[in-house]
């Protein structure tokens, strides 16, 4: 039997982050969470994310990562997801605490520890990576993929045109993209019609099982805000679609192409300018811009069968 991919998550918890690291923990080896501010305050994605581990019973350390950008003042809370970041169901406080570690320097560690096998998933505002390269240049050698659900080939979330991760700390995104680490993007244009359903809230909710319960809680209140603020009928499950190729890589389609982060736009900054192009031979047809691919790009995904998997998932817990 093969070995579990190795896989740290460094998140703002979030009710799709929750069903990430849920995911992630049953199908790879989970070697720690990191929490970063986003979605909600530090503090609060902290306490969800000790929450959501204490949860699944999982053995796995949190580290407490950075409070705010790199540069750029913060966005603001992620309204999608309540005043807790986490709103929606009954959520004991956890009793687990962080370690002592601070996330980039557990990042570090983890890295220099499973060298050429570690996966980082960043499925929050990327400033505890960009600080983690910051502070050591060999990391780039180290990591084996980064995976990020961030970004768009079209339409963003926060701005007409970028996703809510990226535009949190765009310096710290364009530092992670021009890093030279294999970088893996699943963006909102892809994430958006891959989420949760009424019929699998339901389905959760029938299962009788404990976590399975909350999750149901935690998605019908999250299905409702997005059925306000953007038409949708489902929860989008962005951040476990980061995750899921490792698991089934038959799920999501990827580009190999050139994804560069928009700094300066006065309509644009944050987006995520992903060429889709597709060009043979640049000289031959006289194309501008093109930049050298850096990153595999998701282009579509099976979301019946990728939302499937993951509730068959989290039906395994209790």
């Amino acid at each position: 039997m093969a070995a579990r991919q190795k896989i740290l998550i460094d998140c703002d918890p979030g009710h799709d982050d929750a069903v990430a690291i849920l995911f992630a923990a049953r199908h790879m080896d989970l070697v720690g969470v990191t929490s970063v501010h986003g979605n909600n305050s530090l503090e609060n994605t902290t306490r969800n994310a000790l929450a959501v581990v204490e949860m699944g019973k999982l053995d796995v350390p949190v580290a407490k990562g950075c409070a705010e950008p790199l540069a750029q003042e913060p966005v603001g809370i992620a309204a999608m997801h309540g005043k807790s970041g986490l709103d929606g169901a009954e959520i004991a406080e956890p009793t687990r605490r962080v370690i002592d570690t601070h996330a980039v320097d557990f990042i570090i560690a983890m890295a220099e520890q499973h060298k050429e096998e570690l996966i980082l998933a960043t499925i929050g505002p990327e400033t505890n990576i960009a600080m983690a390269l910051r502070r050591e240049p060999r990391l780039k050698n180290w990591i084996r993929e980064i995976t990020v659900m961030g970004g768009s080939t079209t339409l963003g979330n926060i701005t007409p045109v970028a996703e809510f991760n990226i535009f949190a700390d765009v310096e710290a995104a364009w530092a992670v993209y021009e890093s030279g680490i294999p970088l893996r993007m699943v963006g909102y244009n892809v994430t958006r019609q891959t989420g949760f359903d009424q019929g699998d809230i339901d389905r959760m909710r029938g299962s009788g099982k404990k976590v399975a319960g909350v999750l149901a809680d935690l998605m019908a209140f999250y299905l409702e805000k997005q059925r306000q603020g953007y038409g949708l009928t489902v929860a989008p499950m962005h951040d476990v679609c980061a995750i899921v190729p490792y698991v089934d890589d038959s799920l999501i389609d990827y580009l190999h192409t050139s994804a560069r982060i928009e700094l300066n736009g006065t309509y644009t900054r944050g987006m995520t300018v992903c060429d889709l192009r597709n060009l043979k031979s640049v000289a031959a047809t006289n194309m501008r811009n093109a930049t050298a691919p850096n990153a595999l790009v998701a282009v579509n995904a099976r979301s019946r069968a990728l939302i499937d998997r993951v509730v068959d998932t989290l039906l395994t817990y209790d």
